[in-house]
């Protein structure tokens, strides 16, 4: 089966691919597919999408018609029918999620253009209001916690935008925890906020609220999060190797994706506690924090540095320098956390840039010598 690539991100060109690739009638699309893999996939897929994943190593996940149709119906069966507004890249999973819930619901989505402006997003929500045989017709959005968190500062002064926001049936936020103030703010506003819980090889988010959907299963193992169920990708593309790693299969042939993520069970519902590979999701992109530290370790003073992830009103997370006061003290602080936040988007790109730079008298250790970075995490928590 061919692979037809879609270059660059018009959701309209998208979903023109998305629909032939549903329904059978054409190619499986590519969504930012590298050089190098194989043209053509298994039958029955419906998209490859490529992402650069927590290391930053880029992998291609190869997802099925079954898999994204199965992901929109749970979603239907669990929040209700209606129209879609795209307000997301359509080339990433949960943008394209709007899309294929769309198309399984015999519906045009309404697709957002331009950049995400709350005026914008306005514009686009209230346009859509309808009605069918006298009642009115849902509606729905999926959004990442910064773009909420913007339309909630213009909702506050802003009315079109605050109707804008109470316009919609359920507002699905992922990609990244959302902060508890935000929740607040939102359901202060009249926001009716549903938190999704995914990744591409889950079709996108398939626990919502810490409930999974219908068919999804979750176990924890080793402390880490493990999804089963008919959402899951077939696994990556051109690579056997990563796929057996990441999909494993029980003796009575069910699949398990290990999600890398750390999570307990809390009174049956799924609480995160964040990246298992020392990886933070910041504005909806995975950032590993070990290859920003071996970056600004690279910058004169921060030799020693440490670079953690914490919680963060906007972001979701964000990463901070912490050195030692006394190696960091040689060049002026301010030099020091431009250098880093430079190198860091060189090398990385300027989402994973430090937040901030930290210095400590001494920075906390294990008795192996390393860096016990759990006291130096709640060290910076206690700062604020």
């Amino acid at each position: 089966m061919k692979l037809e690539p879609v270059v660059g991100d018009d959701p309209r060109e998208i979903l023109r691919a998305l629909r032939a690739a549903l329904n059978g009638a054409g190619p499986a699309l590519s969504l930012g597919l590298v050089s190098g893999l194989p043209p053509e996939v298994r039958p029955g897929t419906a998209v490859v999408v490529t992402t650069s994943g927590s290391t930053g190593v880029p992998k291609s996940v190869v997802l099925g018609r079954d898999a994204l149709t199965a992901s929109a119906m749970a979603t239907a069966d669990r929040i209700g029918d209606g129209a879609w507004l795209l307000a997301l890249p359509a080339s990433y999973v949960a943008g394209l999620q709007v899309l294929v819930r769309s198309l399984v619901a015999g519906r045009e989505p309404a697709i957002l253009s331009g950049a995400f402006t709350p005026q914008s997003f306005a514009a686009a929500a209230l346009l859509m209001v309808s009605s069918e045989r006298g009642e009115r017709v849902p509606t729905y959005t999926s959004l990442v916690p910064a773009q909420l968190s913007k339309l909630l500062d213009a909702a506050a002064h802003d009315s079109t935008v605050l109707a804008a926001l109470r316009s919609f049936e359920t507002i699905l936020v992922g990609g990244q925890a959302l902060p508890a103030a935000t929740l607040e703010r939102a359901e202060a506003a009249g926001a009716r906020i549903v938190r999704t819980y995914g990744s591409t090889e889950t079709s996108g988010g398939c626990v919502y609220d810490g409930v999974p959907l219908a068919n999804v299963r979750l176990r924890i193992e080793h402390g880490e999060v493990q999804v089963s169920g008919p959402t899951l990708a077939a696994g990556y593309l051109g690579d056997q190797e990563r796929t057996d790693a990441a999909f494993l299969r029980d003796r009575d042939g069910t699949r398990w994706y290990r999600t890398g993520d750390a999570g307990i069970f809390d009174d049956g519902v799924l609480r995160v506690r964040g990246r298992i590979d020392n990886v933070i999701v910041s504005g909806g992109v995975n950032i590993s924090l070990d290859r920003v530290e071996r970056i600004v370790r690279g910058i004169p003073g921060l030799d020693t540095a440490v670079v953690v992830g914490i919680p963060d009103e906007r972001w979701g997370e964000a990463s901070v320098v912490v050195a030692s006061r006394g190696e960091a003290l040689r060049r002026s602080e301010a030099v020091q956390l431009q250098e880093a936040r430079a190198a860091v988007q060189a090398e990385i790109g300027p989402h994973a840039r430090p937040s901030r730079l930290v210095l400590v008298d001494e920075l906390a250790t294990l008795p192996s010598g390393k860096p016990d970075r759990e006291a130096i995490r709640r060290a910076v928590l206690a700062l604020h």
